[in-house]
């Protein structure tokens, strides 16, 4: 009893600053278990962006210190050590190491197996010169020792690498860089999405951490002692409704054209008319979500669903949507189009100065005259206060102030005021595309709404999610509503066909042999999004195919082209056609066959009232 007693005075009273050392050393840590992120594939799918096996590097200040390794410089010699594997900054990493009151840093985030491996190699290297000057890896020496270590004695060969650790902590790479960034967006630092549809869906895919608890002796895990382990839950996988081929064909196509046109951005959206689903939302320029340093910050996000502009004459076939749809007028009407329209407090002029012309509605629509679709929209109410009001009725139905429905990060709705608010040069220049606001995905839907026979398909871009019971969970079915009547939008198909088979229309640009097209250009002036004034012009395109039988619509636009045209006919036709000819093929969709049967653009004896 009376040693019992003697050796419990020691521990408790004598040596217990000693003993509580050791104890510090051999303890049980609990360290984080990351989850590995979900991986979002095409609709084939073909991985668009996935987890590799990573390692975030981690070390143990305490271990560090004099007490423990026996010299006074160990966070400096580790460093040094540690600073050409990790590519950190060598005086950073030793303010790291020499960091007091912590059992935890963070020295490098995500490294490769292979870099782990080195430094594997390293600390046994260490440890090893440590053992043959007689100093037990990761173990404190005497009081003699550590006084020699501190004037350069036996302790010149310290384990100073026994206090770094790694732990698992998986990297989200995209195996084809560029391709489908802005839509996919990124993680950042932080491990969470920071764009797009990393962003978007960032719960489903981050799953859920989980934790383990071990002893650990040295810096080495006591495998007798025992764990206690919560594993991480994986997150699921989801599955997007791109097409990996047309997305790498419009996102080639609208790099070089933006390229060749010296323009500050532009974007493609191509759509399957008959569900809404998104096949490709291509932007210029576009960015490496594997190296975000790089990145130009203005090129981060989704431009497709975030930038806002005033579409122009694109937006035309809404009014005579609206025309068509409330029996105002026919494709065969007869419009006498002056050079100078005056209205409100200006005088209104087409793209070109020209004598008098004498159109049908179907011609207005083919030379894309700002001047006749004032004149058809007149024919909207018994006053210019009603037909404002029936047009912006028309307006919104097909989407525009409306959100799309995709819910990105950033994503616009775009500007429609109440007509109330139109001011008096607005309720003129609205009719053809001039102060309303969409996006280009918006845009893209107002064409396949009249593809589809007047019902508008909400545009999708997500198939559906597998979890890690890998059970497939398809999306939620895209809301719909009827805008215009089948009859009507099957009439506007007609004249659209008009406005690239036609000599007479502006979008002959993109015919493409043995299939019949649906298209219209678009010149609008621009707002610069800097100074809030008219400056430059957006170009664009929009259209579908076969027009008989529509499956794809492909929609692009060109922001501030400055070398070369800036006509839509120019500068997006050429887009439009290489991307439809591309999407067609991809598809494997034939011609239809059909002969086209074409609509009148000059009035005259060529034209009735009587519609075909």
């Amino acid at each position: 009893m009376l040693a019992f007693t003697a050796r419990l005075l020691q521990v408790q009273a004598v040596d217990a600053s000693a003993f509580a050392d050791k104890a510090a050393v051999n303890r049980y840590i609990t360290v984080p278990l990351a989850a590995e992120r979900g991986t979002i594939s095409s609709r084939d799918g073909a991985a668009l962006a996935t987890t590799v096996d990573a390692y975030d590097v981690t070390a143990d200040p305490y271990l560090f210190t004099r007490k423990q390794t026996g010299v006074t410089d160990a966070p400096e010699r580790a460093a040094a050590l540690l600073a050409p594997v990790l590519h950190e900054d060598e005086q950073q990493l030793t303010r790291k190491l020499a960091k007091k009151n912590t059992r935890y840093v963070l020295l490098a985030r995500q490294q490769t197996p292979r870099t782990w491996t080195r430094i594997k190699k390293l600390k046994r290297e260490v440890a090893a010169k440590a053992a043959e000057a007689g100093r037990p890896a990761g173990a404190a020496g005497t009081a003699a020792e550590s006084e020699k270590s501190a004037d350069g004695g036996a302790g010149e060969a310290a384990d100073v690498l026994a206090g770094v650790y790694r732990e698992k902590h998986p990297k989200r790479i995209y195996p084809n860089r560029e391709l489908a960034s802005s839509v996919l967006g990124f993680v950042n630092s932080e491990g969470k999405g920071g764009a797009g549809i990393e962003a978007l869906l960032n719960k489903k895919l981050a799953g859920k951490d989980g934790k383990i608890t071990y002893a650990q002796s040295g810096g080495r895990q006591v495998p007798t002692a025992g764990v206690r382990e919560h594993p991480a839950r994986a997150g699921a996988d989801v599955q997007l409704t791109l097409d990996r081929d047309i997305q790498w064909a419009a996102q080639q196509a609208i790099r070089e054209q933006v390229e060749d046109s010296d323009a500050d951005s532009g974007y493609v959206v191509v759509q399957d008319t008959r569900t809404g689903e998104l096949l490709s939302m291509a932007s210029a320029p576009d960015f490496d979500p594997n190296d975000i340093s790089r990145a130009d910050p203005r090129a981060l996000g989704n431009a497709a669903a975030q930038d806002i502009y005033e579409p122009g004459s694109t937006s035309k076939v809404m009014s005579m949507a609206a025309v068509l749809e409330e029996g105002k007028a026919t494709p065969l009407t007869e419009v006498t189009v002056p050079n100078r329209l005056k209205r409100a407090d200006r005088s209104f002029a087409d793209d070109i100065d020209h004598e008098t012309w004498h159109l049908t509605l179907n011609g207005v629509l083919a030379k894309s005259s700002n001047i006749g679709t004032i004149l058809a929209t007149e024919q909207l109410g018994k006053d210019q206060k009603e037909a404002n009001r029936v047009l912006h009725r028309y307006l919104s139905r097909f989407g525009v102030g409306r959100s799309t429905g995709l819910g990105l990060p950033g994503a616009s709705s775009g500007i429609l005021e109440r007509p109330e608010k139109w001011s008096a040069s607005q309720q003129y220049t609205i009719p053809f595309g001039q102060g309303l606001s969409l996006n280009a995905v918006q845009a893209a839907s107002i064409y396949s709404t009249i593809a589809n026979g007047g019902v508008r398909k909400v545009p999708s871009l997500v198939r559906g999610t597998t979890g890690p019971d890998g059970a497939f969970t398809a999306a939620p079915e895209p809301g719909q509503r009827r805008v215009v009547s089948e009859k009507t939008a099957k009439t506007l198909s007609r004249m659209l066909e008009s406005v690239v088979s036609d000599m007479e229309g502006t979008g002959t640009t993109a015919k493409i042999p043995g299939y019949r097209v649906a298209g219209k250009t678009g010149t609008a002036n621009r707002v610069d999004p800097d100074t809030g004034r008219y400056s430059g012009y957006t170009s664009s395109f929009a259209g579908f195919a076969p027009a008989d039988k529509p499956r794809v619509t492909v929609y692009c636009a060109v922001q501030n082209p400055k070398k070369g045209s800036y006509f839509g006919s120019d500068v997006c036709g050429p887009v439009y056609k290489k991307v439809m000819k591309f999407a067609l093929k991809s598809l494997q969709i034939p011609p239809t066959g059909a002969k086209a049967d074409p609509l009148p653009v000059k009035a005259g004896k060529d034209s009735s009232e009587k519609d075909r």
